[in-house]
């Protein structure tokens, strides 16, 4: 019986942390005073005082980004580090 309910957290536990694969959130950084999108649920606290998400696409994050007051339009550098392309 213990086996079976240790086996049953592992799997719940498994299957959570895979549900947010794919996700993308907006981060608003007070220290660098701009927003970044990443893949993992932020922690609101220090530096990070707001978080938006999730949502399913980069695409779908970066109109969000762009429609959020306190976010600065991001330059095409940071554009073009987003995609991974250099």
């Amino acid at each position: 019986m213990k086996r079976l309910i240790f086996v049953a957290v592992l799997l719940l536990a498994s299957g959570t942390s895979s549900f947010a694969d794919g996700l993308f959130w907006v981060v608003g950084n007070r220290a660098t005073g701009k927003c970044n999108i990443v893949t993992s649920n932020p922690v609101i606290i220090g530096d990070i005082w707001f978080g938006d998400g999730p949502y399913k696409s980069m695409a779908d994050a970066r109109l969000a980004r762009s429609t959020i007051r306190a976010c600065p339009a991001p330059t095409p550098d940071e554009e073009k580090g987003e995609d991974g392309s250099n």
